[in-house]
């Protein structure tokens, strides 16, 4: 692969919460630029990716002519968990261990996950009637020039 598509990780990385959550029980999943109204006493997740650095693993063209090198890609997966208000910690809980789960040092399509953090609670939470809490997990990505 001559240069990293940061669409394809993007869409390797939500494509495989979107899969998960689609099972029973069912959990609506939101990503980034896309309108959402919740609906009430309804749990809920927001899935978020974002790149970071970049660093030069290896020097790029060890000989004239030569075109090879590998750069570090680092990117983060978070993921915003919404329950209903007042009804306890229990069905965060459950579904923060769901993401963990999927996410939880390992590689998916040379995607490589560190150990996820969370789920953490939230302190302001938008919108109101949900209780907020958040995985988050580093990830990198080898690009092969």
């Amino acid at each position: 692969m001559p240069f990293a598509n940061r669409n394809t990780i993007r869409a390797t990385v939500e494509g495989r919460l979107a899969t998960e959550l689609a099972s029973s029980p069912t959990v609506p999943v939101v990503f980034n630029n896309v309108v959402f109204k919740p609906t009430p006493s309804t749990s809920w997740v927001q899935c978020q990716v974002s790149f970071g650095d970049s660093d030069n693993l290896t020097l790029q063209g060890d000989v004239v002519g030569d075109v090879g090198g590998d750069n570090l890609l680092t990117g983060l997966l978070l993921v915003n968990i919404f329950t209903p208000a007042n009804t306890g910690t229990s069905a965060s809980l459950v579904l923060g261990k769901r993401i963990r789960d999927l996410y939880n040092r390992i590689n998916v399509s040379d995607i490589y996950f560190d150990a996820p953090i969370g789920p953490m609670v939230v302190n302001s939470t938008l919108p109101d009637g949900f209780y907020q809490t958040q995985v988050r997990a580093t990830f990198e990505f080898i690009e092969e020039l």
